[in-house]
């Protein structure tokens, strides 16, 4: 196990999109910042903090002017998380920043290329099956 700390950004990003004829906003959570931290589990608050302050979400940026500064509320919730409401002219966001310690990572693998024999026995026998979703180990 790893003694590494982030802090996470996520965003609620917003999507316009027309459908018959309707303007439809579609919103859903990115996590779109991980910044490594030098330090502990204190380092990591601090720094999550100051995120909290100072982050500017990329909706509010796109349209901000020089010298502007969005209204800000931040929340600090009990598990350390913060919530953080942000508007700026006739727009509004929300982000939310929280720390957290890497525990497992692993670098994406590829399998080999299918060989002409492989390709052709698929294209044959059709797909193969689905792997079996993730369950529980058995308790002892």
């Amino acid at each position: 196990m790893t003694d590494e700390w982030y802090v996470l950004i996520e965003e609620d990003t917003r999507v316009s999109r027309r459908a018959d004829g309707v303007d439809l906003k579609l919103h859903h959570w990115t996590l779109v910042a991980t910044h490594h931290v030098s330090g502990g589990e204190a380092q990591a608050a601090a720094t999550a903090q100051d995120a909290a302050l100072h982050y500017l979400p990329g909706i509010l940026a796109r349209h901000a002017r020089p010298g502007d500064e969005p209204a800000r509320h931040a929340f600090l919730t009990q598990d350390g998380a913060w919530v953080v409401r942000l508007r700026q002219r006739h727009r509004e966001c929300h982000i939310r920043v929280s720390t957290a310690r890497l525990v497992h990572a692993q670098e994406e693998r590829q399998a080999p290329p299918k060989s002409l024999k492989e390709k052709v026995r698929g294209a044959l026998e059709g797909p193969p099956l689905p792997a079996k979703p993730w369950t529980p180990a058995p308790e002892a």
